[in-house]
């Protein structure tokens, strides 16, 4: 009982850590922030010539997060892709951190800028997106 109530503490601290905003960071400050606060995550070394993008996904394969960004290496974007299962828990998280704007969407104001947080469900998955508000 106890290792399951500490396996489930550390699987939310993990979400947690995951829908931080990452957008503006560079490739070498993501992959810094990632080994410090979420190292359970393990990194995916991937090569795609339409997109650049760092991947991350974690032991149980149950959250990928990939870091989309520009040819200078700075995320443009972010995209959580989970398990429909913790879609509870990271609705309630969502709700915590951010402002809500509508159905699975949230707004975060930082710097002078507008972030655009979405949750689109899938069939067996359900996506977050962060986003820099046009």
């Amino acid at each position: 009982m106890k290792i399951t109530t500490f396996s489930a503490l550390l699987l939310f601290m993990c979400i947690h850590v995951q829908a931080q905003n990452l957008i503006g960071f560079n490739q070498k400050e993501i992959r810094e922030y990632m080994k410090v606060h979420c190292s359970e995550m393990s990194y995916n070394n991937v090569v795609n010539e339409k997109f650049k993008y760092l991947k991350y996904s974690d032991n149980q394969d149950n959250q990928t997060l990939l870091f989309f960004l520009d040819p200078d290496s700075v995320c443009r974007y972010m995209r959580l892709i989970c398990d429909r299962g913790l879609k509870p828990e990271k609705i309630k998280e969502l709700d915590a951190m951010y402002t809500k704007s509508g159905d699975n969407k949230w707004i975060e104001k930082r710097d002078g800028k507008e972030y655009l947080i979405q949750v689109m469900d899938e069939k067996w998955s359900f996506i977050v997106t962060i986003e820099q508000k046009k």
